[in-house]
């Protein structure tokens, strides 16, 4: 692993900007803050991210890059079992990571990463992942054809789940400890009973 001074300095802005959206959330990111942490001037930043959403972009698709290797360990050979392995994965992700996993949806915000074109690039991101998951909610559910559209349904569901576990709201309205149960609720949904 090379140490900090070893990096590249880009890797090492996003570095720093990750670590300010984990720290602080993505308000906190600034181009300024962001060279102070990785220990360079202030106009250093300019150099790689023409703009601020240009960082931001940059920090996001990490969390993309992260996402999809957490994505990757999933091994189950099952298609359903590793669906809900992949949900795990999500919900978990979102859980740790915080400041990462509402800073990698905020679209709205984020343009690209300074590469051209810059918009669509980011966005472009999730299209693996969601691929991979339409393609076993299709082994799920025998229906290939209608998969994107269940796909969008359970990371919709997903989302929002991530969203009121992130606030306290399921264990208010259910109760501590129930969250694999809310989740086998959410498969079943979205995927049929198991058989």
């Amino acid at each position: 692993m090379e140490s900090g001074a070893e990096r590249p300095l880009r890797e090492r802005l996003v570095d720093a900007g990750v670590e300010l959206v984990l720290a602080e959330g993505s308000g906190a990111v600034g181009l300024r803050e962001t060279a102070r942490r990785a220990g360079v001037s202030h106009g250093a930043p300019r150099r790689y991210f023409a703009t601020h959403r240009e960082l931001l972009s940059a920090v996001a698709r990490r969390g993309f890059e992260e996402l999809a290797g957490r994505f990757a360990a999933v091994r189950e050979p099952d298609p359903r079992a590793r669906v809900a392995g992949l949900a795990r994965v999500y919900l978990g992700y979102a859980a740790e990571r915080r400041g990462m996993f509402e800073l990698m949806f905020r679209h709205d915000l984020l343009d690209g990463d300074g590469a051209e074109p810059a918009g669509p690039r980011l966005r472009e991101a999730t299209v693996p992942l969601f691929g991979e998951l339409a393609r076993l909610v299709g082994e799920c559910t025998g229906d290939a054809e209608r998969a994107p559209v269940a796909t969008a349904a359970l990371w919709a569901n997903l989302h929002g789940m991530a969203q009121l576990q992130g606030w306290g709201s399921t264990g208010l309205v259910l109760g501590e400890g129930r969250e694999e149960e809310l989740l086998a609720a959410v498969l079943t949904s979205h995927l049929g009973p198991e058989q």
